[in-house]
């Protein structure tokens, strides 16, 4: 690539409609042109843990997640280079065998709930998008996700809800929001706002 890639962070909360937009940004600025790597796939592995330790732990927290890895990703991405993106099991909390090949491409996005609290991971972004929703949507929306994809209990979603998501959000999140460039209230049903953030990508991409 004759020039450094556009890396577009998406931010907000568990359940904010993070996906909306990033699948809005794919389809309207051609999706093979994107690569999307999602902080989740990150998550440390816990394989040495038994499975009822894994379960206990705070995955809100920045501390659960190997951004460290993710930062040296994308430098060499960015350098021309292919890199192993790890496949995280949500089930069983650990990191599977396989991994996805990711080559450098003329736009990174990067989407997570935690990616504007960490200031190393920050720095390498042009764009950043926070996507702003009520908590009570987040959380129904959240129920739904967890019990449906990756096999959770309503009694066991709500716990970790009140016990780590909603402090973790309070605490890293919520504050994050300060270093967006277009904060997107009401997730991905704004179009007004999603209109904004493709003229700021438009203006990036020809600078």
């Amino acid at each position: 690539m004759s020039k450094n890639p556009l890396v577009i962070g998406v931010a907000g909360g568990s359940g904010s409609g993070k996906t909306t937009v990033v699948n809005y940004i794919c389809d309207e600025f051609a999706a093979d042109n994107i690569l999307r790597i999602e902080h989740d796939s990150y998550y440390r592995e816990l394989q040495h843990l038994p499975f009822e330790e894994r379960v206990k732990q705070n995955f809100d927290h920045p501390a659960s997640l190997e951004t460290e890895l993710m930062i040296r990703h994308i430098k060499a991405l960015m350098e021309g280079y292919t890199v192993e993106v790890p496949v995280y099991d949500f089930e069983q909390h650990t990191r599977k065998e396989e991994t996805i090949m990711a080559t450098p491409s003329e736009v990174i996005l990067i989407d997570g709930i935690l990616i504007f609290s960490e200031p190393d991971l920050l720095e390498l972004m042009d764009v950043k998008i926070f996507v702003d929703t009520d908590d009570d949507v987040r959380l129904l929306r959240r129920l739904k996700r967890d019990i449906q994809d990756r096999g959770r209990s309503v009694d066991g979603v709500l716990a970790q809800y009140e016990k780590f998501v909603r402090p973790m959000h309070l605490e890293f999140v919520e504050p994050s929001k300060r270093y967006a460039d277009v904060i997107i209230p009401r997730g991905g049903k704004n179009k007004v706002a999603l209109e904004m953030v493709s003229a700021l990508i438009r203006g990036q991409m020809s600078a």
